[in-house]
């Protein structure tokens, strides 16, 4: 067995090399690649990870900015583990709770994990809009899809491969959390959730996501729903 994470990066000079050292650090019990898929940073980040000598690690570098779809595509094309888990660049989500995630892949109950910050995990005390804007989004995914996420804006997603291998991406930025959704609920896949823990970040630490991605967001659950 062995586990492909992959990481789409856009101008995070600040924690690239630490997120890739702790998952790096962690032990899965089994193989495991990095795939850094760097989305056109202009602000030193893909210098860093041209210095970097980690073993198993691949670097994939975008031209020009495509957005996190567009970088997870790149990414999940390269892949050669049995398992895919997403990881976002920044150090909101921490890697040594890998195993938990991978526990219900592992003992063959669950085809997909997704790791839920509302579950009871610890968690940085942020933003209210932000969260009540995430809860309308998943609740109306779940209307769409008749699945019962409590976060389907998460980035902690782990597929087996053979799921990604049945699904078509098309979403370029933020939309791949909906389309992925929607396109799982249409396979009748078994996904499983588990609570995370959650170091969320303001916007003068670099948060990138705004009103706007979730305007976008309603968008992509229904053209996904309903016209893909």
């Amino acid at each position: 067995m062995k586990l492909s994470v992959v990481v789409p990066v856009f101008n995070e000079s600040q924690t690239i090399a630490e997120i890739i050292r702790r998952v790096q650090a962690v032990d899965v019990g089994m193989g495991k690649e990095i795939i850094v898929v760097d989305d056109g940073s202009t602000d030193g980040t893909r210098e860093i990870l041209q210095a970097l000598a980690f073993p198993d690690l691949k670097i994939i570098l975008h031209e020009r900015n495509l957005g996190k779809g567009a970088a997870l595509r790149s990414g999940f094309s390269e892949a050669g583990g049995d398992i895919v888990l997403v990881q976002d660049a920044d150090l909101e989500y921490d890697p040594r709770e890998y195993p938990q995630l991978l526990e219900p892949i592992l003992d063959g109950r669950a085809d997909v994990v997704y790791g839920s910050r509302f579950l009871g995990g610890p968690h940085r005390v942020l933003y209210f809009w932000h969260y009540v804007g995430n809860t309308f989004l998943t609740t109306f995914s779940n209307i769409l899809s008749n699945l019962n996420l409590t976060d389907m804006e998460t980035c902690y997603k782990v597929f087996r491969r053979e799921v990604l291998g049945k699904i078509e991406l098309k979403s370029l930025r933020f939309g791949f959390e909906p389309e992925i959704t929607m396109k799982l609920a249409r396979l009748k896949c078994r996904v499983y959730e588990v609570p995370i823990s959650y170091s969320g970040r303001d916007y003068a630490e670099g948060k990138k996501i705004g009103w706007k991605d979730g305007l976008a967001a309603l968008f992509h659950l229904i053209r996904f729903r309903f016209f893909d």
